[in-house]
């Protein structure tokens, strides 16, 4: 009889599905290892939270950890895990060595999310009003960090094409290092259509993202001082509801009812409010990966307004659910015309359900998954050998970030 496989995640936080499209992957790969016949644990050193999803629902084992603390070796050495997969580079920075050192037999996955180092440079050149170069990626101290932790994994898990691209042009990453699997969804056939609200149902312009994401703060801060007071010119009927997940107070002080601004805060059920807006707004001048919340406008059968970093790697050559555009005016006459035009909308939500169903249908992406871990699992003596950069590097960070690791150890004694 075949022995159950063992998955760890090591979460950099519990997952909050409704807080972020990071939480909403995280359950997303949960739910493929656990169809592959995984028994999984999910451990994380974070405090918990009011939002965390209860990992019970879906068979995971929760587990708290701590940093720097050789409680994680007895806990790995009795899990004795088949997999292990970090979620983010810095769990991989905290964890890696520990994990190579007492279960080395153990399949190294890095979920990268996005490239940490693309948003961070792109962000840096932004506030300092300039255009972002690929140069700008080798200077970012992240970029050092974070490509390390790719080379020392097994295989990194990518959502955006773009990003894998970069890796293998700009660092030579080796592709077999990499595995494009991006957001995982449900098609949406006819009888899903049928319950999207129509055109005449809906009203009001929206934004959506989690506040503690820069990006997403920029892009408001962007609606609230520049774009909205536009578009409410020539709508003045209308609202702009902006929601997301942990509002500051600095946040919560742009709310103007007179100018139609609104700043909701968290929704409960982000896929209710996205199914009765008209159009979402999204003017990200930063940011990485592929956006969770143009999926999800996409999934609500609503149109978009977004920019070209915004649609990045998320439509290939396929027309986009709505307009991009990086220009105010036309990014202000394209969320007009979507407000107005029934036969334009139509046409931009219609474009949207292609998108979902010939990009991120799940079914398109499990087969490929799981032979590639069984390959990796078969074969990974071999596929070692032929990364000598990680081999290297995981040298190196065994005899430092070990000592480091155990210096702060007794230091916190």
């Amino acid at each position: 009889m075949n022995q159950v496989q063992k998955l760890l995640i090591i979460g950099f936080v519990w997952p909050e599905p409704n807080s972020s499209a990071a939480g909403g992957r995280m359950i997303q790969l949960i739910l493929l290892f656990k169809a592959q016949g995984f028994s999984i644990t999910f451990a994380s050193p974070a405090q918990n939270s009011d939002f965390m999803v209860d990992l019970q629902e879906y068979e995971v084992e929760k587990k708290s950890i701590e940093l720097n603390n050789s409680s994680f070796d007895v806990f790995i050495k009795e899990l004795n895990p088949d997999v292990v997969l970090f979620d983010r580079f810095m769990m991989e920075e905290q964890f890696g060595w520990r994990v190579a050192e007492n279960c080395p037999d153990a399949l190294r996955l890095l979920d990268t999310e996005d490239l940490h180092c693309l948003r961070l440079s792109r962000q840096k050149a932004f506030k300092e009003n300039r255009s972002f170069s690929i140069a700008d990626l080798f200077v970012e101290e992240v970029a050092k960090r974070e490509i390390a932790s790719i080379l020392r994994c097994d295989l990194s898990l990518m959502i955006s094409e773009f990003e894998m691209e970069l890796l293998e042009s700009a660092f030579k990453i080796d592709k077999a290092l990499l595995h494009y699997l991006p957001f995982l969804l449900e098609p949406i056939d006819d009888t899903e259509i049928k319950r999207i609200p129509s055109f005449e149902e809906r009203k009001d312009f929206i934004f959506i993202g989690n506040f503690l994401h820069e990006p997403n703060w920029n892009a408001v801060q962007y609606l609230k001082d520049t774009i909205w007071p536009l578009i409410k010119k020539r709508l003045p009927e209308t609202v702009l509801n902006v929601y997301g997940a942990y509002p500051s107070q600095k946040v919560l002080q742009l709310h103007n009812s007179k100018d139609g601004f609104l700043i909701m805060g968290r929704a409960n059920d982000a896929q209710e409010v996205v199914k009765k807006a008209c159009v979402v707004l999204v003017p990200l001048r930063f940011g990485a990966g592929i956006k969770g919340k143009l999926l999800e406008a996409m999934q609500c059968g609503t149109p978009s307004v977004t920019t070209t970093i915004g649609s990045e790697s998320m439509h290939g050559d396929m027309p986009w659910n709505g307009f991009i555009t990086d220009d105010i005016v036309n990014f202000v006459d394209t969320a007009v015309q979507l407000y107005q035009d029934k036969e334009i909308w139509g046409r931009a939500q219609q474009n949207g359900i292609t998108i979902i169903n010939q990009r991120y249908s799940k079914g398109l992406f499990e087969t490929d998954f799981r032979t590639k871990i069984e390959f990796l699992r078969s074969n990974l003596q071999q596929h070692r050998l032929h990364n000598f950069m990680g081999a290297m590097l995981q040298y190196h960070t065994l005899k430092s970030t070990k000592y480091m690791s155990r210096w702060i150890e007794e230091k916190n004694k």
